[in-house]
């Protein structure tokens, strides 16, 4: 019986339903290399459960075939939290996007982050609210046109993973929608971190947002504006592979590779468990059209904390050791330790 579940395919992890995404939609990699993930990684559908807010995003535990929970705006981080906290055996994934997470949301969010439970957290964030229609979201880019910023957002935009580092997150990472079979293994490495993994995601939205992330995607400049993170390897990037990052002190610093005086031997060497240095590449976060001298996007693994003890094992713990001192009286329990007579 083992042997044949561990068989299971991505065509296993696949709803009944119809995914009810526009065409073109980035959602669609994004269910599609989840469901291989889950596969890959010898997943069974009933020790599955996919949990999220609302927003197109949030779609997602119809379209994957395993137990699912459809919330309610900005309330997947807290449901989701109570039923790890409950059924710790299974695999809780949430789906949310940037603004159920990051707006409604926004203080489940680092709440959750804070504690550590284990978690698996895929953020869609496409920069808009899409299901209602196209309002700017906090992660809308500064002069965004909508139908609620008609002259032009205002409002700075969070930065995700600068957010998350803050917030004590012990696994980092970004992707783009369209790296699908690198967005595929950094959902494995979620996985297989113990404590809550945050994935965000750059995904687009052809109708309310579209080429939000075409500068990072763009064939003729996104080998100048991406920098793909690999552990233990030197940050190159470039068409020609021909720039790369260097640290002069803790200031981060562009140099040609072509020039004869610098060597990849100069450069930063991305370590995933450095969590200085993963604050400091969390900043690049410029905008390649307002300046194109600024520091390239980096997508992959920014951090990664792995002695931090997961919430649910902490709690577990402690009611252990409350509970070896025997069972008590509902009388005890309401008069607690502290308790006085009024003379």
């Amino acid at each position: 019986m083992t042997d044949t579940l561990s068989k299971l395919t991505a065509k296993d992890f696949t709803s009944n339903q119809e995914p009810k995404w526009c065409p073109g939609c980035g959602d669609y990699s994004v269910l599609h290399q989840l469901k291989n993930a889950m596969a890959d990684m010898g997943l069974k559908t009933e020790e599955v459960v996919v949990v999220s807010g609302i927003g197109c995003s949030s779609r997602l535990p119809y379209y994957v075939a395993t137990y699912g929970v459809h919330g309610i705006h900005g309330r997947a981080m807290a449901m989701a939290s109570g039923l790890k906290t409950a059924r710790p055996e299974l695999s809780v994934w949430v789906g949310t996007g940037d603004g159920d997470a990051l707006s409604i949301g926004g203080n489940h969010y680092i709440h959750t982050v804070r504690r550590n439970l284990d978690l698996n957290v895929i953020l869609f964030n496409n920069e808009i609210y899409g299901l209602t229609k196209g309002q700017y979201s906090p992660t809308s880019q500064l002069g965004l046109k909508t139908v609620t910023s008609p002259n032009g957002v205002v409002d700075h935009p969070i930065n995700t993973v600068a957010l998350t580092l803050g917030a004590g997150g012990t696994f980092v990472a970004r992707v783009l929608d369209r790296d699908g079979k690198f967005m595929r293994d950094i959902f494995k490495r979620a996985a297989e971190h113990r404590g809550t993994s945050v994935v965000e995601i750059y995904q687009n939205c052809p109708i309310y947002n579209d080429g939000a992330f075409g500068v990072f995607t763009d064939k003729d400049r996104k080998d100048d504006t991406s920098l793909y993170l690999e552990q233990g390897k030197p940050l190159v990037f470039g068409a020609d592979k021909n720039k790369g990052i260097k640290l002069d002190g803790f200031t981060p610093i562009i140099v040609d590779l072509n020039d004869a005086s610098v060597s990849e031997d100069d450069l930063w060497i991305h370590d995933e468990n450095d969590l200085l240095k993963a604050n400091i590449l969390a900043r690049f976060f410029d905008d390649p059209d307002a300046n194109e001298d600024c520091l390239p996007r980096p997508f992959g693994i920014f951090y990664v904390e792995k002695d931090r003890y997961a919430y649910e094992d902490a709690l577990d713990e402690q009611i252990a050791q409350a509970q070896s001192g025997g069972e008590g009286t509902l009388e005890e329990l309401l008069a607690g330790p502290s308790t006085w007579t009024i003379k």
